[in-house]
């Protein structure tokens, strides 16, 4: 019988705003599933710390008053990444992959800004001593017939079907923290779009930004199979109020 991979893929935790239950959801999912690959598809952090927003209305300070908070985000950040490490870890995941979001990318660019100190994204989470293969915000991980990215290069309400316009291809991504999935039909066969929604606390007093305005986040994670020919099948896990139905089994955060 043919072996078929097992893929695991997360999407924005946006840490340390993230849902904690949430996360633990996963952590638990991930030590039931086992998979043969894990996929981080971005928005590991929030980044609040170096983000051009929270200078928007008021002086920049100077650069020793920032690097205190910068810091502190930092040791957060990995801190609760270590948490979905260390379920990778149990079950033996070695292929790992971790896919910068639009966030992740404040930090690259204040590495630009500061070129003196090295705070780009790639170093300060630690992904080369984690085992992760990191792939630049905007650059597609392909595996079999089935990509993916963090998915802020297209908008629109209908965003998967955006996707597909535009891509043309089988694509899997975050970003938008929505659970949406659109499919077209092309000479050479049908292709599908998935956004697999987020990790993050959905609270409006941990979303300021939002103005109070109500969202259609949801929670989610995804599992893929792939076959050896490259086709695969998707799994969209949604996790509410802390809790998700895995393989009949209720799961609690």
């Amino acid at each position: 019988m043919s072996k078929v991979k097992r893929v695991f893929i997360t999407p924005d935790k946006h840490f340390p705003l993230h849902d904690q239950r949430a996360v633990n959801v996963v952590c638990k999912a991930i030590e039931i599933i086992k998979p043969d690959i894990y996929i981080d598809i971005g928005d590991v952090g929030e980044w609040e710390s170096v983000s051009h927003w929270a200078w928007k209305k008021k002086k920049r300070p100077p650069l020793e008053y920032q690097l205190p908070f910068i810091d502190k985000e930092i040791e957060e950040v990995n801190k609760y990444l270590d948490q979905i490490d260390e379920s990778l870890d149990k079950v033996n995941v070695k292929e790992k992959y971790l896919l910068e979001g639009n966030h992740d990318l404040w930090l690259d660019h204040f590495k630009e800004e500061n070129p003196y100190l090295d705070y780009g994204f790639e170093k300060v989470i630690k992904a080369k001593e984690r085992g992760y293969k990191y792939y630049e915000a905007g650059k597609f991980l392909k595996l079999g017939k089935i990509n993916f990215y963090h998915g802020h290069h297209y908008g629109s309400p209908n965003h998967t079907r955006n996707h597909l316009i535009k891509l043309g291809a089988n694509v899997m991504y975050g970003h938008w923290h929505d659970i949406q999935q659109s499919s077209v039909t092309h000479l050479d066969g049908c292709k599908s779009a998935w956004s697999i929604g987020c990790l993050k606390d959905m609270e409006s007093d941990k979303n300021k930004w939002l103005g109070g305005r109500k969202t259609n986040w949801g929670h989610a994670f995804a599992i893929v199979d792939l076959f050896q020919d490259g086709l695969f099948t998707v799994q969209v896990v949604q996790i509410i109020d802390g809790q998700c139905s895995l393989n009949g089994k209720l799961l609690k955060g």
